[in-house]
């Protein structure tokens, strides 16, 4: 028998209220990082007349400015975000003169070896796109090159962890080399004459870890989505209907506009995405279950979230050669990062949800949630900052919203004599913040 707490109606109404608004400001951070997202760079190489010539399209503002693009995945977040935006809006003469100032520094991060010996790189060119929306990451190139050994038959590419994500592609033979280069790797060695394309099952597995990493950390919008899916009812057959309509659904889209058969400008996407954020989430707090219409909107958010992910596709491309291995390897990449999300949160509630369905397992529960609070209280801890900082901090980002919802379900489990405690102390609160994190979101990129 539970039993009955001497806590008044009053005291726990305006417990929860605070712990409601705390979560809810913890999650709304998290709106913060939806701009000035961090992209690869993109290198096609040619041999050309007995040089390695690579055009590279880039965001030359990250580079000057001195971002650390590995550690960064939001520009707003890293501590020079300010001279950042002051070169975003520089002209492109200025900003061309700023870059060539900086490619000394910029040459030394550079490797580019033929057969073992390191070559010496020169910078040809220049290409700035015009000042147009800061907010957008402007369109802007430049060529450099190097001068191969005679007789060269191998080389091998890459540069400083700093400068991002490396595409590189190369150009004008049978069998072109592609890779997708991270945190300062190399690439293989690349035949000059070609035929270094990867197999089908070498860019299926290349391609995972990108899908992955486009849901975890990098995907917020499609990571609350799917936790709005996650709190209409933690349970297996709801949830199951859910996320496979939403995966074939986005499957759909992400295989058709990267075949190139639709496309739809991310100015209307990302809006709608953000609006299915709000809807699933305003929902929740509604229903108790599948409603008749749940299935049928789901499917219809999961072709947006689909076209949502080809965009991140369209930034780097696929090999021609292994397109479709490729984007099967993207599109699981996606799922495991899905099924990550609903597992980690899962995890983190399951507690709760056995003492609200009647397990008795009171301070087993409370013990468990102690520690991991005190364990997301330490990863905070660690990493002090001021509050401006602290909002844009990926620890705080992702360590405060877990903690808030610890504390939820600390709660749930101290008033679970009350019904459906777990819905209306943890499912319910989580899912406003989610819907006021949405609701942001879609007036940042209709209006901002």
């Amino acid at each position: 028998m539970r039993i009955t707490k001497s806590f008044s109606v009053r005291s726990r109404v305006s417990f929860f209220k605070a712990m409601s608004s705390a979560v809810l400001l913890w999650f709304t951070t998290l709106s913060m990082v939806a701009a000035h997202e961090v992209l690869p760079s993109i290198a096609d190489m040619e041999e050309v007349d007995g040089r390695l010539v690579f055009d590279v399209q880039a965001n030359l503002e990250s580079f000057v400015a001195g971002i650390d693009l590995t550690e960064t995945e939001d520009t707003n977040e890293a501590p020079e975000a300010t001279t950042y935006d002051e070169l975003r809006a520089l002209e492109p003469a200025v900003l061309e003169e700023r870059f060539r100032a900086f490619w000394p520094q910029m040459a030394a991060g550079l490797t580019v070896n033929a057969d073992g010996v390191p070559l010496a790189v020169e910078l040809e060119s220049v290409a700035v796109g015009s000042v147009g929306n800061v907010d957008v990451v402007r369109d802007s190139e430049f060529t450099f090159s190097a001068a191969l050994p005679e007789g060269a038959r191998n080389v091998q590419v890459g540069w400083d962890k700093a400068f991002g994500v490396l595409v590189i592609r190369q150009m004008g033979v049978d069998a072109p080399y592609d890779g997708y280069l991270e945190a300062g790797a190399q690439s293989d060695m690349i035949a000059l004459s070609g035929g270094g394309q990867p197999t089908g099952w070498q860019s299926f597995l290349r391609y995972i870890p990108v899908g992955f990493d486009h849901i975890v950390p990098k995907g917020l919008d499609h990571i609350l989505f799917v936790l709005g899916l996650f709190f209409l009812a933690a349970r297996m057959r709801p949830l199951i209907v859910q996320v496979s309509l939403f995966t074939l659904a986005h499957t759909i889209t992400l295989a058709l506009a990267a075949l190139g058969y639709v496309n739809i400008s991310g100015a209307i996407v990302e809006p709608l995405i953000a609006a299915s954020i709000v809807f699933v989430a305003v929902e929740n707090v509604f229903t108790r279950g599948i409603s008749p219409w749940r299935p049928f909107v789901i499917f219809g958010f999961g072709l947006l979230h689909g076209l949502g992910f080809a965009s991140v596709l369209g930034e780097f491309g696929l090999p021609d050669g292994t397109f479709v291995p490729a984007l099967i390897g993207f599109n699981v990449g996606v799922e495991v990062g899905q099924l990550a999300v609903i597992a980690v949160m899962f995890l983190c509630v399951w507690q709760a949800l056995r003492v609200d369905r009647g397990e008795n397992e009171v301070g087993q529960g409370f013990a468990l949630y102690a520690v991991l609070l005190v364990a997301a209280g330490a990863l905070i801890a660690l990493n002090p900052a001021g509050l401006a900082e602290a909002l844009e901090s990926p620890v705080w980002l992702f360590a405060a919203p877990l903690a808030a919802v610890f504390v939820l379900c600390m709660m749930s489990i101290q008033f679970r004599d009350q019904l459906e405690a777990y819905r209306r102390f943890v499912a319910i609160p989580c899912s406003l913040a989610i819907a006021v994190v949405g609701a942001y979101w879609f007036v940042e990129r209709v209006f901002l």
